[in-house]
């Protein structure tokens, strides 16, 4: 079986745990208040500034055997530079406040995550790294491509609240086809178990990222009925 296919499958239960978190499940169906989804925006700005640092500290422990892995970072990289300004227009669009955001800090899920990312990556396995990529990319396409729909129609935001969303899910089903055939390269049994692993911890604390994040609407909802 190509490794990706043994990724996907080694993952599922982490991901269907994730799909069940109530922020993502009433996201997709656009059952979330205006406020959930700017403090969503929120935690994305905090992990998303990290994307880049962290493709650049897995690039720089990747040796001359891994060149592929790292001209694909540096593809990567060009590709997502910037990306989190995007966000910020996104809040201020949807009627938050970017600035307070930034001052704001991430959530403690957030900033786990991410400490965790940098850790894997400097002291198990660089190559770990594309173990998130894979979580956040597919997430992503997910999100974008029911989630941002639903969520605009029902709260009747403008479509430059979802820039990030509508372009990053684009961006990412063409990434995961990429991420595919690179991750089919691997070899190495050690490379192939610090991506699974870190997949499926990335799931984890991925979830509890958006677990963390205020979220009522689905009460509401149900006490409507």
């Amino acid at each position: 079986m190509p490794f990706f296919d043994e990724l996907v499958a080694a993952t599922a239960n982490e991901r269907a745990a994730f799909a069940a978190i109530p922020q993502i499940r009433d996201g997709l169906a656009g059952r979330i208040s205006r406020d959930t989804y700017v403090a969503y925006l929120a935690q994305a700005y905090h992990h998303v500034s990290h994307t880049v640092p962290l493709m650049q500290a897995a690039r720089a422990r990747l040796d001359d055997a891994h060149a592929v892995f790292k001209t694909a970072l540096d593809d990567y990289i060009a590709e997502e530079t910037g990306h989190e300004k995007w966000i910020l227009n996104d809040i201020r669009a949807a009627g938050g406040d970017p600035e307070q955001t930034v001052r704001d800090g991430p959530n403690v899920a957030t900033e786990v995550m991410v400490a965790y990312a940098y850790d894997t990556i400097h002291r198990i396995n660089p190559m770990a790294f594309f173990g998130m990529v894979y979580v956040l990319e597919g997430t992503s396409i997910q999100l974008a491509s029911v989630g941002a729909g639903a969520v605009q129609k029902s709260l009747g935001l403008p479509p430059a609240a979802f820039s990030y969303l509508v372009s990053h899910g684009a961006l990412d089903q063409d990434h995961i086809l990429f991420l595919k055939q690179l991750l089919d390269g691997v070899s190495s049994p050690d490379d192939r178990a610090a991506i699974t692993h870190m997949a499926r911890v990335m799931f984890s604390l991925f979830g509890g990222v958006f677990a963390s994040i205020p979220h009522v609407a689905a009460r509401e909802t149900a006490d409507a009925v």
